[in-house]
């Protein structure tokens, strides 16, 4: 494999279209109360695929030098752990990586409220270096979030509530409470696909001292937990839906959540962990063909 397959791996893409759905519910959101702007569209686009790469980095960099990296992994093996790329290079992608995602997002921001709105400026540039911050921290360092249960928490406030919401913000400038529906969706089901990844991992987590909310729980009870983060998205979804509606197209993202419901069938019945592996995928891509058809639905 060359050295730029070997990064391209790293990056991990299939995650990238999860990272994008929360910009698309929010930016659509936007849109559908007259908006939208495409600079800030594409600038948040750019930020979040950073920030997605920057933790791919960031996590492949930290399981490998703890060690959870390792033969027991079910997953695909990772850059670290097949020697292809070392600490010390993975290590400088990281900066790199955080350096460009901070100055897209403080363009972004520039974008948005320009020199006068110099409050919310600074909000979002708090937010901005926290997202950094905790993209690395998720497995790097030994105070990692991700080894003391608390990732599913991190995920969900900034795949989901900052992420739709904050999007929404950048372009309108005001609240919208009801649009938190659709982002506590989004987070659920961002949610939904880190639990699903570490079911997989649960025993080898486990031997490693990566102490995720899968291990502390339980695998049947992770389960029912996965269970309540899929039917929770699909409730607080049809709840914004209901509120706001104008016609049935706005329903048409209940299209996507029919892979979901296979998936949790598959899931109930699960007793060997790397059969799970396909479902990360299922997951992530129902989630980014929910927010498409969700924006679709908004600006048809």
């Amino acid at each position: 494999m060359s050295k730029f397959s070997s990064w391209i791996n790293a990056a991990r893409l299939r995650t990238l279209p999860l990272s994008i759905s929360g910009i698309c519910v929010g930016s659509s959101v936007a849109a559908q109360q007259g908006h939208f702007n495409i600079v800030i569209f594409s600038l948040a686009l750019g930020t979040t695929l950073g920030l997605q790469i920057l933790s791919n980095f960031a996590n492949d960099y930290g399981d490998g030098v703890k060690g959870t990296d390792n033969e027991d992994r079910i997953g695909p093996q990772r850059a670290i752990q097949s020697g292809l790329i070392s600490h010390k290079e993975m290590l400088q992608a990281i900066v790199i990586t955080a350096i460009a995602t901070l100055f897209l997002a403080i363009l972004l921001i520039y974008v948005s409220f320009g020199t006068e709105k110099w409050l919310s400026a600074l909000v979002f540039f708090t937010l901005g270096v926290a997202a950094i911050v905790a993209a690395i921290k998720y497995t790097v360092g030994d105070s990692a979030y991700g080894y003391r249960g608390l990732g599913d928490v991190f995920v969900f406030i900034f795949f989901g509530i900052v992420a739709v919401y904050g999007s929404y913000y950048l372009y309108s400038h005001d609240h919208d409470w009801i649009s938190l529906f659709p982002a506590i969706s989004i987070g659920l089901l961002s949610t939904a696909v880190l639990n699903i990844n570490n079911l997989r991992d649960r025993e080898s987590d486990k031997k490693a001292g990566k102490v995720t909310l899968v291990v502390k729980l339980g695998a049947n009870r992770a389960k029912d937990y996965h269970y309540s983060l899929i039917l929770g998205a699909l409730f607080f979804m049809v709840i914004y839906t209901v509120i706001s509606a104008n016609d049935l197209n706005d329903f048409i993202y209940l299209l996507g959540y029919i892979p979901l419901i296979f998936h949790l069938k598959r899931v109930v019945t699960n007793e060997n962990p790397m059969l799970l592996d396909p479902e990360l995928k299922i997951v992530a891509l129902s989630t980014f063909a929910i927010s498409l058809l969700f924006a679709i639905g908004l600006i048809w």
